[in-house]
């Protein structure tokens, strides 16, 4: 049996990623190592908890020492990477802890994977999973492609880059078996809402404000959560080692024309009057150091791995939409705190 771990699988991503592989590959041990800070929910995995190929750890991957005792433990083959801090508004705030999880956290396990593995790398692999933001901004035109020159413009992206560097840094210098993905921006279930999506489904629920940055042109290419876990799936098992893949959306939309949608959608849903949501639509301060546009061209994944997106953006998001009006419960407990209560209940009581 393999041995697994997921770092930051009780995240918006790692919990579709460890749902995934926990349901389809019985024969994999997988073992879920989250600090669980505020964006880390073990509700999300209910569904997986209790059966015999599953194992939560409440670990932080800045804690080196524990790291190491996890790998020694454990023994495991192969690490999906999905640990960090990934809100941009938050690292302009507070850069350091940006630097400390997603820098430092992802040296610890490349230096744990190296000291457990040794020079014995065969049928191991460590698995690291980034974002499009570490190449920058574009124009007009022009997709980002896996030998684009890195270009971060925020401390959120420049943490994922460094971490990126380290790495290839690893596989070059140490021979370590490693994979990088660079994804766009994910929507779907299990989200926290701080990001735009969940954010602005709750506030047009609730009738609250719904702000804009700038004129709301920014461009963002929308990947859905479960097209991206089987995409990490695909690239795990058969990405060449070393290597970089892109995963993209397909699905390029400005901000406002996104949000507009939104309301549109929710008005219908909720029985309201069309264009009473677009109504809250209020501009704000652009964000610092606010990328215009990403875009993602995905025809390596395609085109090796036999990867595409199996959702169009507008059925996606409707999906997304259902998920979120029908598990009011969830939504409610993030934004109160309460379900940082469950972590105690189900595992520190039993």
């Amino acid at each position: 049996m393999k041995t697994i771990a997921i770092t930051g699988g009780a995240g918006f991503i790692g919990s579709h990623v460890v749902r995934l592989f926990v349901n389809k590959y019985p024969e994999y041990k997988i073992v879920n190592i989250d600090k669980l800070t505020y964006a880390g929910n073990l509700a999300n995995l209910k569904d997986v908890e209790s059966l015999p190929n599953y194992e939560f750890v409440k670990a932080d991957i800045v804690d080196a020492d524990t790291m190491m005792q996890l790998f020694k433990k454990h023994q495991f083959d192969a690490v999906i990477h999905l640990a960090a801090e990934s809100h941009v508004d938050r690292s302009i705030t507070n850069p350091t802890e940006f630097v400390f999880t997603n820098v430092i956290g992802t040296v610890n396990l490349l230096n744990a994977a190296k000291a457990i593995w040794k020079d014995n790398f065969k049928d191991k692999l460590f698995y690291h999973v980034s974002t499009d933001e570490v190449y920058g901004s574009l124009g007009e035109e022009g997709l980002f492609t896996e030998t684009s020159n890195y270009d971060p413009h925020s401390p959120y992206s420049a943490s994922k880059a460094s971490s990126d560097h380290f790495v290839r840094a690893y596989f070059d210098t140490y021979g370590l078996p490693s994979l990088i993905s660079n994804c766009s921006n994910n929507y779907g279930s299990y989200q926290f809402p701080e990001k735009l999506i969940p954010l602005f489904i709750n506030n047009i629920r609730n009738n609250k404000p719904l702000p804009v940055y700038g004129k709301g042109e920014n461009v963002r290419d929308w990947l859905w959560v479960e097209d991206h876990a089987r995409a990490i799936d695909v690239i795990f098992h058969k990405g060449a080692l070393g290597g970089t893949y892109n995963i993209g959306g397909h699905n390029e939309w400005t901000n406002i024309d996104l949000i507009k949608v939104m309301c549109r959608i929710l008005d219908k849903k909720l029985g309201r009057p069309e264009g009473t949501s677009e109504q809250g639509i209020t501009y704000v301060k652009d964000r610092a150091g606010h990328d215009m546009r990403y875009a993602i061209d995905a025809s390596k994944l395609q085109n090796e791995l036999d990867w595409k997106p199996s959702l169009q953006f507008e059925e996606g998001l409707e999906k997304t939409i259902d998920w979120y009006l029908e598990n009011e419960n969830w939504l409610e407990n993030i934004t109160s705190g309460n379900y940082q209560a469950y972590y105690e209940k189900q595992y520190i009581k039993r």
